[in-house]
């Protein structure tokens, strides 16, 4: 064979179509499970695939929604650059507290966290999309720091701590609103 000729495919390559119709159905299933479980079978049911193109595109049915949630966050809450730390903070603060209250991403992140406190498997998943969410926070506390508009000394991880802290308190508790106002007041509270 020769070096510049292409090796053929072995596998089906994934269709955008079908990828994207798994991923809505995972991330709505999960919005409406109210608690029950979601299975691979109810995916591809739902997505019009068969379970094998699941297992053939993701090991595992967490890395399904792991992807769906992480995607909907990064369409939904874009990482903003206004050119300061404020305006940066408060657009992905307002971004993200918008985001997070309608429907898939509400009732989907709702029904994760209620089981990621039995299934081991789901806490690590929550995990693993915190850790995406807080390098999105880490991204625009570094940025102003390096542009000297946070001093070098202040402690990046408990500010992120503070903020996401605050939204989760705030999404689950829902006693107070998660509103424009309300990501003016916790920017002004980080970098105050």
């Amino acid at each position: 064979m020769n070096s510049k000729e292409a090796r053929p495919h072995t596998g089906r390559r994934r269709n955008e179509a079908a990828r994207r119709a798994i991923l809505d159905a995972a991330l709505h299933l999960l919005a409406d499970s109210d608690g029950a479980p979601v299975s691979v079978e109810t995916i591809a049911r739902a997505a019009g695939v068969g379970k094998q193109t699941l297992y053939r595109w993701w090991p595992s049915k967490g890395a399904v929604l792991l992807e769906a949630l992480t995607e909907r966050a990064a369409q939904d809450v874009p990482s903003p650059d206004t050119g300061s730390l404020p305006g940066d903070l408060r657009a992905l603060a307002t971004a993200t507290f918008q985001a997070a209250q309608g429907p898939p991403t509400a009732p989907a992140l709702r029904t994760l966290v209620r089981e990621a406190a039995r299934d081991p498997h789901l806490a690590e998943l929550m995990a693993t999309f915190t850790e995406t969410r807080r390098a999105a926070v880490r991204l625009i506390l570094e940025r102003g720091r390096d542009r000297g508009e946070l001093p070098a000394d202040r402690d990046i991880d408990l500010m992120i701590d503070q903020f996401y802290g605050f939204f989760w308190y705030r999404f689950l508790l829902g006693h107070a609103p998660l509103d424009a106002t309300t990501a003016q007041d916790i920017t002004d509270s980080l970098l105050g």
